[in-house]
């Protein structure tokens, strides 16, 4: 049915494409979507791919129509910005959700990008240093991909079958996002360091370093009480008629 065209749009990355190489296309900044169909709505409600935490990368890999972008390779923030998207093409651009128990919304479409401090980054580069303000030890980090954030998942799950007791979601996600400790890359040397070496309070300072730095949108919102909140992203995001 060739008479059939689906509109699409452009989304900006927040990153601006600055952290992917030159020959991804994802360095261009721009992402083209279409508009979601019932397909994707099989997609949303398919038992297996929810179960197994893949839902979502399915949606997107089925709604982004950029020619050879891969979501997985996506950092989180540009993730964030495109699953904006996506509810927007799919669902509408005003998200109702509960405040301390009474009714609120929201206009997604008002919802812009964090202003980004460009000389941070070195174009077609994903890593970044800083010093930890109370050891001294100068690191250096990435922005986590989906990839990364498999990887993760899948570390995080084998060691809590080991002990269920076990809390490691921190320091792994740690182990992943550093990428150099006083100029030693050694994987060996880096998951010591998390594990023995790195401070509660150099770990607060490097999570928040990342929070106010990264490319990523703006959550916050002001709502017609005048209070401002961070638009909680729950189940009646993609689900709607839940």
């Amino acid at each position: 049915m060739s008479e059939f065209k689906l509109p699409t749009e452009q989304v900006e990355l927040p990153s601006k494409g600055l952290v992917y190489p030159e020959t991804n296309p994802l360095s261009s900044g721009i992402v083209e979507m279409k508009y979601m169909t019932a397909k994707e709505e099989d997609i949303l409600t398919n038992q297996n791919y929810i179960n197994k935490g893949t839902v979502l990368d399915k949606l997107l890999e089925s709604l982004v129509v950029s020619e050879g972008v891969k979501v997985k390779d996506l950092v989180v923030g540009d993730k964030n910005a495109i699953l904006i998207a996506a509810r927007i093409l799919g669902y509408g651009k005003d998200y109702e959700f509960e405040y301390k128990g009474e009714p609120a919304s929201v206009d997604l479409s008002t919802l812009e990008p964090k202003i980004l401090d460009e000389s941070l980054f070195t174009p077609g580069t994903n890593e970044f240093e800083f010093t930890l303000p109370k050891s001294g030890n100068v690191i250096k980090y990435k922005l986590l991909t989906g990839h990364d954030e498999d990887k993760i998942n899948r570390e995080i799950d084998g060691l809590k079958k080991i002990n269920k007791n076990a809390s490691p979601d921190l320091s792994t996600r740690l182990k992943y996002l550093i990428t150099s400790i006083n100029g030693n890359s050694e994987s060996k040397f880096i998951r010591e360091f998390v594990d023995n070496y790195l401070l509660a309070m150099d770990s607060r300072a490097l999570r928040e370093h990342i929070r106010n730095t990264q490319p990523d949108i703006d959550m916050n919102v002001t709502l017609d009480s005048g209070e401002e909140v961070a638009v909680p992203i729950n189940i009646n995001f993609f689900w709607p008629d839940y």
